[in-house]
């Protein structure tokens, strides 16, 4: 059954798709998928072409917009929208601390969390087409992770896209999570440095901020034991357009003082906690590094063992000194499964995650090679997340493949541009510019 409503301009409607768990046994064990279709009110009656839209993460729900803002305004000129929660994510069928101990124990929980990769993603959407499109082809336009998932969707079933437009989310077809972290750490290094130039005086604020958390154990209203490490962690917003804005104004009101001597005030707790937290998204944290899994190699906490590869990053180490406390970015570390209420109880099941042997390849370079379907990208330079040498090596690799290069934008600048950034890559996939 599906609900249909308004907001201002649009026509929405809620959308619920059964599909299988394990794609290989169709016949087994179901799971739901939800997504909500939106159409311009004036075009609500029209038989339009269809953009599924697919989210970045791992682990969020598609955006939940109101109206027509952003790249969707766009969309919404010539198209009907799809924006899926995809598997475990939003409204579909959840994944988390209060629902994975249903499965069993950990190793169960485990191979559960094996099924939400992007290959699995692929099969939901060519599971869900032929219901939303009547078997007409759609143009898929994924930001982030959901561009990793697109160029699986070119690997595994090409036959089911009109187009393919990817926003900074041109994966490496080959590289292990450890080269992906060995090029991440030296960029996290310069957002850093680039946010301290633009706010010297936060150098100061960072490091007495650190310097509490070595020397106080503190923990958020939440239950979130808020470590040094885990407050570096903060440096994850400077890969956004106004990330570096967001980590000053979050720094500069840090302390209050009490009749006990200096505190992090209430409100600092508060907006921290809310950054930090994995409640609302905890398979960007179990299976962010299995998405670079493609082999007989095990991810095994890539990020923590790269990251000693870069003694800068050592908190203790910049404190002893005179240098600036360096904040991370997207990685994922064993402590925060100690340090996060809603990772805690899955900390084995990471760990045997980590360990997995058994990962099958995401990318099919030949397929890839031979690809005939309309392809646009727009990559970032020096985006944070992704890497921009990974970036172009693929887009080299991908039959047809045009990309549009820019520092006029952040990872987000899907959203951040407006309008702008999808209606130039849906020109390149149609040779108009």
């Amino acid at each position: 059954m599906s609900t249909t409503y308004r907001q201002p301009g649009v026509v929405l409607t809620d959308r619920t798709f059964t599909v299988p768990l394990d794609h290989a046994d169709p016949e087994g064990e179901t799971i739901e998928l939800y997504a909500r279709e939106v159409v311009a009110s004036k075009d609500a009656d029209r038989d339009l072409p269809w953009l599924v839209y697919l989210q970045g993460g791992p682990g969020f729900g598609a955006n939940r917009f109101i109206g027509r803002p952003a790249w969707l305004d766009r969309a919404l000129d010539e198209y009907r929208v799809l924006l899926l929660d995809q598997r475990g994510t939003g409204r579909s069928t959840p994944v988390n601390r209060q629902t994975l101990p249903l499965r069993g124990g950990p190793q169960a929980q485990a191979d559960h969390l094996a099924h939400f990769r992007g290959d699995s993603i692929v099969r939901d959407c060519e599971t869900i087409r032929p219901l939303v499109t009547g078997g007409a082809t759609w143009t898929v336009l994924g930001q982030s992770f959901g561009g990793f998932c697109a160029v699986s969707y070119l690997s595994m079933a090409p036959e089911g896209l009109t187009a393919a437009v990817i926003t900074g989310g041109l994966p490496s077809l080959d590289a292990h999570a450890d080269d992906v972290y060995r090029a991440a750490y030296p960029r996290i290094e310069r957002k850093v440095a680039a946010h301290y130039r633009r706010y010297p005086q936060d150098v100061e604020r960072a490091r007495r901020i650190a310097d509490h958390l070595l020397a106080h154990e503190v923990t958020l209203p939440n239950g979130y034991r808020l470590t040094v490490e885990a407050f570096q962690s903060l440096g994850i917003v400077l890969g956004g357009g106004d990330g570096s804005h967001r980590l000053h104004f979050l720094l500069e009101n840090a302390f209050v003082r009490t009749p006990g001597g200096p505190e992090l005030s209430d409100a600092f707790q508060e907006e921290v906690q809310a950054q930090l937290s994995f409640a609302g998204h905890p398979l960007y944290a179990l299976i962010h590094e299995a998405i670079y899994g493609q082999d007989a190699r095990p991810t095994d906490w890539s990020a923590e063992r790269v990251r000693a590869e870069f003694p800068q990053f050592d908190a203790a180490k910049a404190l002893a000194g005179e240098g600036p406390l360096l904040f991370t970015g997207e990685t994922i570390h064993p402590w925060l499964f100690d340090c996060d209420p809603a990772l805690r109880p899955l900390r084995e099941t990471a760990e045997l995650l980590a360990a997995r042997t058994d990962w099958t390849p995401l990318y099919d370079r030949a397929r890839l090679a031979e690809n005939e379907v309309p392809v646009a990208a727009a990559v970032y330079h020096d985006d944070m997340y992704v890497d921009t040498a990974h970036a172009l090596e693929t887009a080299r690799s991908i039959r047809g493949l045009r990309t549009w290069v820019t520092d006029e934008f952040e990872h987000d600048g899907v959203r951040a541009g407006g309008p702008r950034v999808l209606d130039r890559l849906l020109a390149l996939t149609r040779d108009e510019v």
